[in-house]
């Protein structure tokens, strides 16, 4: 029996109806489908539920309580902006991925039971990828398989600890987990994956600057804070997030500052901003929850604006690398606004979005006397300004300039790109508003805009700003110079890649170097076109081997688990 049904279900079920429109039909549809689930959403009480009853277990595909709704309002006006700024692609592939990519995020974080979660789980996963492969490169292939293969590990480990935390208590309900036994820690390494935990990081800055211009805007907004949810339903209050979430608000920012490419750039800076959230997460209830949950809503907009003015201008020039930039504010003043407001939201300066968010997790922090923690958010926070808020806007719009003379971006995207700055002013002016849709009843009377508040991030803000313009004139900044900058990743993919091929020698090295070139180069390739491209088989090779990797998955476990069980 099924009673009520997730707005995450009707979108992706919606997006299957893609494919038969055409031109600006198949684009105002793309529009229409989010914008009428929210407003569904929106007419939803509290404590809305539905199920479905299979006998011995009942799955709550719906549940509507505070911290479920304020996320599935934020995943629908993240997939209304992003299908406006994404209003001129006319590619079907990237309109189904994208709407059952949203559709699957508000679908998990309306999930009530373990299952649930774990199938929107791996929906995302799949449909994620092909915006990645849209861009036809072989280094977009390349790491859109790397991507997958981490997003299915964490469905694994998901699926795994769900299972075990069912045999151990009888409950599939989505509820406070803990770190108490194997299935807590199963799950915690499969949210902390796709939150972009130190060392689990690598994937996101693979693949998210690999994407298409508009299917990173996409990725910006959903994986990691459907993860910060995770975090918050499964583990607030474990004081280990404290420690994580500090080292992943510090070291981003080193590799922020010599990456050349913009998009890695804000790649890393997500990382960083993710950081904060965890920590907020790891306070537990009150300000750190509550100030985890205003943060994430401010940070899928302001770091959504960077991405799509990022976007626009790779979209305008086909460059995206600070060391072939500058001087575009002459021909994309509008573009050049945008990311401005971008980078002072990012910033936290007052009057601005992380100014009214990030207070609270620095507030609790300090309530909690968490004297290290508090130094190190301190400087992340004047890092951001570095990396984020003038590097982004200063070499992409300002320096040195290389004759670069295009036009503005499309109206969609400008259309986005404005409402996002809008609401970057809105929530930093009233954030109160913003304050009254989190759980936490001590939060609404918060106050921002104390004397002490303003004048310490101004001098915050000075001091980086101090920083910046001393490295530039000494010539000590970190040159925007062509390169590649090496990550953890380069611990084990280079070492495991040449000892594969050290491991073997005649046929069977060019069986291996072939394995090698099919997995990472030529299979997703092949997937990708023929799901992106009509065909004889209709694109069933696409479905087929992106739903197989997950059920089998899914068989593997569960077969174990029953033989666990007899």
């Amino acid at each position: 029996m099924i009673s009520g049904i997730s707005p995450g279900i009707l979108i992706c079920l919606a997006a299957l109806l893609i494919p038969l429109l055409r031109g600006k039909l198949r684009a105002a549809y793309c529009l229409l489908v989010p914008l009428l689930s929210l407003v569904d959403l929106l007419g939803m009480d509290l404590g809305t539920s539905g199920v479905i009853d299979l006998g011995q277990v009942t799955l709550v595909t719906l549940r509507l309580d505070s911290t479920a709704f304020f996320f599935a309002l934020l995943f629908h006006i993240a997939l209304l902006i992003g299908t406006i700024y994404a209003w001129h692609v006319d590619d079907p592939v990237q309109q189904v991925a994208a709407l059952i990519y949203g559709g699957g995020a508000i679908g998990a974080a309306l999930a009530g039971d373990l299952i649930t979660l774990f199938v929107f789980w791996e929906v995302i996963a799949v449909a994620s990828v092909f915006l990645i492969w849209a861009r036809k490169t072989e280094r977009a292939y390349a790491a859109g398989m790397r991507y997958l293969i981490w997003q299915i590990v964490s469905g694994v480990l998901l699926l795994a600890g769900a299972l075990v935390h069912y045999r151990q208590t009888g409950s599939l309900a989505f509820d406070a987990i803990g770190l108490e036994g194997a299935a807590g820690w199963l799950m915690f390494l499969a949210f902390g994956l796709k939150a972009g935990f130190p060392l689990l990081h690598t994937w996101l800055v693979d693949a998210y600057p690999e994407a298409t211009p508009t299917g990173t805007v996409f990725l910006s907004a959903f994986t990691t804070k459907l993860a910060v949810y995770a975090l918050i339903r499964g583990f607030a209050g474990e004081e280990l997030l404290i420690w994580i979430g500090s080292v992943m608000a510090i070291f981003p920012i080193f590799y922020a500052v010599i990456e050349d490419d913009l998009r890695r750039v804000l790649s890393y800076s997500m990382i960083n901003q993710v950081g904060f959230m965890v920590v907020g997460i790891g306070l537990g209830a009150g300000f750190g929850v509550s100030g985890a949950m205003a943060h994430a809503f401010a940070d899928v907009v302001f770091k959504g604006l960077l991405f799509m003015s990022m976007g626009a201008v790779l979209h305008q020039t086909g460059k995206v690398a600070a060391s072939e930039l500058g001087g575009l504010y002459k021909t994309m003043p509008y573009t050049t606004v945008c990311c401005l407001i971008g980078a002072l939201a990012i910033s936290a300066f007052p009057l601005f979005s992380a100014f009214a968010t990030k207070s609270l997790i620095v507030d609790g922090v300090a309530e909690a006397h968490l004297t290290g923690v508090w130094f190190v958010l301190v400087f992340a926070s004047a890092g951001v300004l570095h990396h984020a808020g003038i590097k982004i806007p200063f070499f992409a719009f300002f320096a040195h300039d290389q004759g670069l003379r295009t036009t503005e971006a499309p109206w969609g995207m400008r259309i986005a790109m404005g409402i996002s700055a809008v609401l970057c002013v809105a929530v930093g002016v009233y954030p109160w508003v913003l304050y009254g849709l989190l759980p936490s009843v001590e939060v609404a009377d918060y106050q921002p805009y104390t004397l002490s508040h303003v004048v310490f991030q101004l001098q915050i803000l000075c001091f980086a700003v101090l920083a910046f313009v001393v490295l530039m004139v000494t010539h000590k900044h970190p040159p925007e110079t062509p390169g590649t900058n090496l990550d953890v990743d380069w611990l084990w993919r280079g070492p495991l890649k040449r000892a594969l091929r050290a491991a073997v020698r005649g046929p069977l090295a060019r069986l291996a170097s072939g394995f090698e070139h099919g997995a990472l180069t030529s299979l997703p390739a092949r997937v990708s076109h023929v799901f992106m491209a009509p065909g004889p088989d209709g694109g069933r090779l696409a479905r087929n081997w992106a739903m197989g990797s997950s059920v089998f998955t899914f068989l593997v476990l569960l077969a174990g688990w029953l033989l666990l069980s007899t």
